[in-house]
């Protein structure tokens, strides 16, 4: 198959998180499933090789590598902590930012709405920090 620079698959790499995530909302004991992140390898269009495109990704830039997702009401924060942390791993949460602290490292990550601290919330697992943050509603003026 011959490369297109102008992306002809583009329409469908765009609705491909659309698709799944309805395949998955119509699964049984799905009611509370959400897509927060996903990955699309294909090839570039210039070399042929291999490329990877995460959406919502940070630069590596040396800090924490974090990727965020939006839904209407809620924001998604998922976060790679490092392999042998010396203190616990937490989340300072503020209305219009959110601090991911890892022994001496900070990793502040500017937020596009405000965002309601009490009923927001992070955990850690396996190595993986979620953070999940309520929107505060739109109070039209």
């Amino acid at each position: 198959m011959q490369n297109n620079p102008n992306g002809p698959y583009d329409d469908v790499f765009k609705n491909l998180s659309k698709i799944v995530e309805d395949i998955v909302k119509n699964m049984p004991d799905a009611q509370n499933a959400r897509i927060v992140g996903y990955t699309i390898i294909t090839r570039n269009a210039d070399s042929g090789d291999p490329e990877i495109f995460s959406p919502g990704m940070m630069d590596d830039d040396g800090g924490i590598p974090y990727e965020v997702m939006e839904s209407d009401t809620e924001v998604f924060i998922t976060a790679e902590m490092p392999a042998d942390p010396k203190n616990a791993p937490w989340a300072d949460i503020e209305t219009n930012c959110v601090r991911i602290i890892v022994d001496k490292q900070t990793e502040t990550i500017p937020l596009e709405h405000p965002v309601d601290r009490i009923h927001s919330y992070y955990r850690v697992h396996r190595g993986v920090m979620d953070i999940t943050l309520k929107k505060e509603p739109m109070v039209n003026q």
